[in-house]
């Protein structure tokens, strides 16, 4: 599992399947469906223009372009290299995507690399980049005009650190490697806190940084001999102009000063610009037995999206796939992330779900696993949500289609890019390759 702190989160290898959906109750079955026996949702394959309901009401109209293809690999790769795809703006006309290149594992944390290329004319056309062009980088653009994005280091070794004594350990479900907890404020300085890279206002260089956390219930740990920093889910500028950060993983000491060994979702506010967080709420890891046989195994909650909807409130993602078919899980605050309702399931799969909430007022809502999904919300408060579009044919729907992970970015009230990988892309000679795509997509609710 190779978490990438706000950029991209990268994978687990885990064979997972989707439900067909179109509101917050999925099928309570004894043993989760294998992706192969589910009816898939509305096929959008290419170019597609077609009607959105809920209970049998019409809520919108959607148009998908063509996949236009932004790169190609030129050989075989594994699992990890030339997937996990990122979008970002650098200006008005230009726009870059990058992916993974490296081993979705501890040891790729923080090292540089991967693949990327660059549009000006708003993702019709697509050349390789190695670096981004000149511009303002990705990353939240704050109320005084900085930018601020998360900088993940190098997993250190344990042996090389002066460690604290472990409180507790586990076992990684799909690497059946072992895992050691310490508490947070035991640990060295340099495996504290979280990193950033900043952006000022008007500069054109950015500054590393080195942040605090106050959270006196955090629990940090160590893998493969490894200590890494993560920080991993997004960030958002509340209504009185703090930051939060909805993070993972969010390991804890509960209230009764045991330690919980499941994975959470810990949200974190800073009033100085980034450069102290406090413990604002949290998620805990909560299952429910009807929508997962398998809940009590699992890892916990991954790879949390929440966007903050129209009305204020707070509307929060959660994966739980790891080994086998996991639900996603969605949870809201109405303060500010403070505390939050139970979570409920309402899918059979689907891993890195993206939220973007349109200035039409439709939430849209991307994952995959098998293949990708996109489906939308038209309430505008993140409870029921239309039937999955599907980007692959539910005949191939399986882990080798896609790696599942989208990255949205706004283009326009009623619109949006999105960009994915096709495993089963055939080039130019016929020879199947990994391939990065983008496609344009329209949403207009009734």
């Amino acid at each position: 599992m190779n978490i990438a702190p706000f950029n991209f989160t990268p994978a687990r290898s885990a064979l997972v399947s989707l439900a067909l959906f179109s509101s917050t109750v999925i099928s309570h079955a004894d043993t989760p469906p294998q992706w192969n026996s589910i009816p898939p949702g509305i096929p959008a394959y290419g170019a597609t223009q077609t009607e959105l309901k809920l209970a049998g009401k019409p809520v919108a109209t959607v148009q998908l372009s063509e996949p236009t293809v932004v790169s190609v690999a030129t050989k075989p790769e594994g699992w990890g290299f030339f997937q996990f795809p990122k979008i970002t703006r650098i200006n008005d006309q230009t726009l870059y995507v990058r992916w993974s290149m490296s081993h979705d594992n501890i040891k790729s944390y923080g090292k540089k690399g991967g693949g990327g290329a660059v549009s000006r004319d708003n993702g019709k056309t697509w050349e390789l980049a190695e670096t981004p062009p000149a511009g303002p980088p990705g990353g939240l653009l704050l109320p005084n005009g900085d930018r601020l994005s998360v900088e993940s280091p190098v997993a250190l070794k344990v042996e090389d650190l002066k460690m604290p004594k472990p409180i507790g350990e586990s076992i990684q479900n799909w690497s059946g490697t072992k895992r050691y907890f310490y508490l947070a404020s035991e640990m060295p300085t340099e495996r504290q806190g979280v990193y950033f890279k900043r952006l000022p206002a008007g500069q054109t260089e950015a500054v590393s940084e080195h942040a605090t956390v106050d959270d006196a219930k955090a629990v940090k740990y160590s893998l493969e001999g490894l200590v890494p920093v993560m920080w991993s889910g997004r960030m958002h500028v509340a209504a009185d102009g703090s930051i939060i950060g909805g993070i993972y993983p969010s390991y804890r000491l509960r209230d009764d000063g045991s330690l919980d060994p499941k994975i959470g979702v810990g949200f974190y506010r800073s009033t100085d610009g980034g450069r102290v967080w406090k413990l604002h709420g949290r998620i805990p890891y909560q299952f429910d037995a009807k929508a997962d046989a398998k809940g009590a195994g699992r890892e916990g909650f991954t790879e949390p999206n929440f966007e903050i909807l129209a009305d204020g409130t707070y509307l929060c993602i959660l994966r739980t796939s790891d080994v086998g078919n996991g639900p996603m899980y969605f949870s809201t605050s109405r303060d500010q992330g403070v505390t939050w309702t139970t979570p409920k399931a309402f899918t059979q799969s689907g891993v890195l779900p993206q939220l973007l909430q349109l200035k039409n007022g439709v939430v849209v809502l991307t994952s995959g696993r098998p293949g990708v999904q996109l489906r939308f919300n038209v309430d505008g408060i993140g409870t029921n949500w239309t039937e999955p579009l599907e980007f692959f044919d539910y005949a191939h729907a399986d882990l080798h289609t896609s790696c599942g992970y989208t990255s949205l970015l706004e283009t326009g009230p009623d619109r949006f890019l999105m960009v994915y990988s096709d495993f089963l892309f055939k080039n130019q000679a016929g020879e199947i390759r990994k391939a990065i795509k983008v496609r344009e997509i329209i949403v207009i609710p009734k």
